[in-house]
């Protein structure tokens, strides 16, 4: 058992080592070849603080583990908006000032709501797969139409104001993506084959170690960067790393991982953690719009997400206690 506990310890350090090189690199470049800053915020920091959920979910689930895909991808969320956006609000309170991160939230109530439906059947299927991956690619277009209107942004002009403190040459940001992304596929497969070997040696589901350890240690990237982006007042950098994280774990991470291999989805899913992952949601579209006043979240509601994840948590182990 010794093994498969430091190969998910290793699996977790390297992934958060390089899930973070691999985003400077990747938005280093992107600023090289004239991609304006709100895009960068809005895409290539999604996608690469997403990637290590991609990664564990694609592997997991062309080894024949898709709970794990799922967990990862549900729990992930979960995560992201009670753990992560709780501790940052605990923080420093989160005030929302970006009008595109605005209009993201009823998208991602929407797409929330479409992957709820799809699992009413009990499978997740490469139709379904195929129709989340075809929003994926519409929510990319979507962005990139929103990057282009002239009106000035705060996403935007906190990601410039980032991007200028963090630049690097061309060579040495490619070198960085590419041993990012090599380390990412490493640590992914590592973690996984860990954490499946503890499952099968403590009786615990491939779903619970997806919706636990795994989700938190993917999530470990948008716990690091939100909480550096609050200490340093970048509000909308914090509140946009978990609202573009959750898009792309919602429609790529579970979408490439149906398209590998399509599963059928224990009905505990959708009664339990796709009912909380919903509520968390809802409660993060009420928070963030602002129809109770100027949207942020303050420290009272930062530890009652907080509590909510915790709750959560033990939940889902005392069935294995």
């Amino acid at each position: 058992m010794t093994i498969p506990v430091l190969a998910v310890v290793a699996g977790l350090i390297l992934l958060l080592w390089s899930a973070d090189r691999f985003v400077e690199g990747a938005a280093s470049i992107a600023r090289h070849w004239g991609m304006s800053p709100l895009l960068i915020g809005m895409l290539v920091v999604g996608f690469g603080t997403s990637a290590p959920e991609m990664l564990v979910s694609a592997t997991a689930a062309m080894q024949g583990n898709p709970s794990i895909a799922l967990g990862n991808a549900y729990g992930s969320n979960i995560t992201n908006i009670a753990l992560i956006l709780g501790l940052t609000a605990l923080i420093s309170p989160i005030a929302v000032q970006s009008g595109v991160l605005r209009k993201e939230l009823p998208v991602l109530m929407g797409i929330t709501l479409i992957a709820a439906l799809q699992l009413l059947d009990g499978m997740l299927s490469r139709l379904d797969a195929a129709v989340l991956l075809g929003l994926f690619a519409a929510l990319i277009i979507w962005s990139i139409v929103q990057s282009r209107k002239p009106a000035a942004d705060h996403l935007g002009d906190e990601v410039g104001q980032e991007l200028e403190v963090r630049s690097m040459a061309a060579g040495r940001a490619w070198l960085w993506l590419l041993v990012g992304l090599v380390v990412l596929v490493i640590s992914s497969r590592l973690l996984v084959w860990g954490a499946v070997e503890i499952a099968r040696a403590y009786g615990v589901t491939d779903l619970v170690i997806g919706l636990t350890v795994i989700a938190v240690g993917t999530s470990l990237p948008e716990l690091a960067s939100s909480l550096i982006a609050a200490r340093k007042g970048e509000h909308d950098i914090a509140f946009g790393n978990v609202v573009g994280s959750n898009l792309f774990n919602t429609l790529a991470v579970v979408g490439i991982a149906g398209a590998l291999h399509p599963f059928e989805v224990e009905s505990i899913v959708l009664t339990r953690d796709v009912l909380i992952m919903g509520l968390l949601t809802a409660s993060l579209f009420v928070l963030g719009y602002g129809f109770r006043g100027p949207p942020r979240i303050n420290r009272v509601e930062g530890a009652l997400l907080c509590s909510v994840w915790l709750g959560y948590t033990i939940w889902l182990l005392r069935a294995f206690a």
